[in-house]
C-alpha cells in the first residue's frame, strides 16, 4: 500500500494595523474548510508573538491574509527571515502588499507594495499563463468584481512571473500613477526563490505567491476565486524546501506530530492532489537534519535573519 504523505501545514497571519477587511474571518474559514482538498491544515493567528524561529520551523509556508501596516516587532522580522532563509514559502493575498513597507527583504518576498486602487467595480482580468496551478481553472478573461490595485513597482524586476494582469480598458481609473508598474498591468505572481538566503549552499530559498485579489466576503464564497488562491498554495509547496514534499528538509510539518495550535485546524486529506508547475522549477532541496549539522544549519539561518534585518530593514 502506497504510503500517503502527511498534511502540509501553513500559518495564515491577519493581523492588521492600517485598514481592516471585514472579509478576514470569512477568508480563514474558507480556507480552513477547503484545505483538505490540497492536503493542507491551515492554522490562523493575529498574534505576532508566535513569530519566532521555533514556531515558524512547523510550517511549510506562511500566508498573510489582509494584513496592513506594521504588523511585526524586530524580533518578529528577524524569525520570519530566518524561517525564509531555511526555505520557508510564502503566500500574499490582497492588502498584504501594503505591509511591512519598511522592511527590505518583505518587500522583495511580496514582489511589489500597492500604491493605490480605484473604487471598488467590476472589471476583467487576463489570464497571461493557464498553466500555472493558481489559474489553470480560469477563463482567459476572468470577470471579477474587486480593487483593481496599482503597485509601486513592477514585481518583474525581482524575477516574479506575471500570471493575472489587469484588463484596463475593463474598469475606470482616475488615479495619478507614480510608479512604473509594467506591462501588462500585474494583479498575480509567483516567484520560484523568495527573499530567503541560500545557507551554506544547502538548499534554495522556498516559494513566493501574490495575488491582489480577495477584498469581498463575497468573493472568499465564489468557488472559482478559491481554487485560484488554493492553486498558489500548492504551488508553493511543490518547490521541495520543506517537509511537506521533502522529508529532509529543516522546516514544515514532521510526519506523525502534527499538533494543534490556539486555532482550530482543518481536517487533512488522506491524498495529496497533483498540480501542473510551471517550467524550471528548483529540484528537491537538500537539508540536513541529522544530530549537531541542523542545529549549526538553524544558528546560522538566524544569524543571518538577524543580520539581514537589522542591516537592510
Amino acid at each position: 500500500m502506497a504510503q500517503t504523505r502527511p498534511p502540509a501545514r501553513v500559518l495564515i497571519y491577519s493581523a492588521t494595523a492600517g485598514f481592516r477587511h471585514d472579509s478576514i474571518p470569512t477568508a480563514i474559514a474558507a480556507l480552513k474548510t477547503n484545505g483538505s482538498d490540497i492536503n493542507v491544515e491551515f492554522d490562523s493567528t493575529e498574534d505576532k508573538t508566535r513569530f519566532t524561529v521555533e514556531n515558524l520551523s512547523q510550517y511549510d509556508a506562511l500566508l498573510f491574509l489582509s494584513t496592513t501596516g506594521e504588523i511585526l516587532d524586530d524580533a518578529g522580522k528577524a524569525a520570519f527571515q530566518a524561517y525564509l532563509n531555511l526555505g520557508g514559502n510564502f503566500i500574499g493575498v490582497h492588502s498584504s502588499s501594503d505591509s511591512l513597507v519598511n522592511t527590505t527583504f518583505y518587500g522583495r518576498e511580496i514582489g511589489a507594495y500597492f500604491d493605490y486602487h480605484p473604487a471598488l467595480q467590476n472589471a476583467t482580468v487576463d489570464v497571461l499563463d493557464n498553466t500555472h496551478p493558481s489559474t489553470s481553472m480560469l477563463p482567459a478573461e476572468w470577470h471579477v468584481r474587486d480593487e483593481m490595485y496599482n503597485f509601486k513597482s513592477d514585481p518583474r524586476t525581482v524575477g516574479a512571473v506575471v500570471l493575472l494582469a489587469a484588463n484596463e480598458s475593463s474598469y475606470v481609473d482616475n488615479g495619478i500613477r507614480n510608479f512604473n508598474q509594467g506591462t501588462p498591468h500585474p494583479l498575480a505572481w509567483c516567484q520560484l526563490h523568495g527573499s530567503g538566503a541560500d545557507i551554506n549552499k544547502q538548499g534554495v530559498a522556498g516559494r513566493s505567491f501574490y495575488t491582489s485579489l480577495g477584498h469581498l466576503n463575497e468573493t472568499w464564497q465564489d468557488e472559482l476565486f478559491l481554487s485560484h488562491v488554493l492553486g498558489g498554495v500548492s504551488w508553493v509547496l511543490q518547490g521541495n524546501t520543506t517537509r511537506a514534499m521533502n522529508p529532509s528538509a529543516s522546516v514544515g510539518n514532521i510526519a506523525g506530530q502534527s499538533q494543534s495550535s490556539s486555532s482550530s485546524i482543518a481536517g487533512s486529506s488522506t491524498s495529496v492532489q497533483s498540480f501542473p508547475a510551471i517550467t524550471s522549477q528548483p529540484s528537491g532541496a537538500s537539508f540536513y537534519r541529522s544530530g549537531s549539522t541542523t542545529a549549526i544549519v538553524t544558528v546560522v539561518a538566524v544569524i543571518v535573519g538577524f543580520v539581514q534585518y537589522f542591516t537592510f530593514s
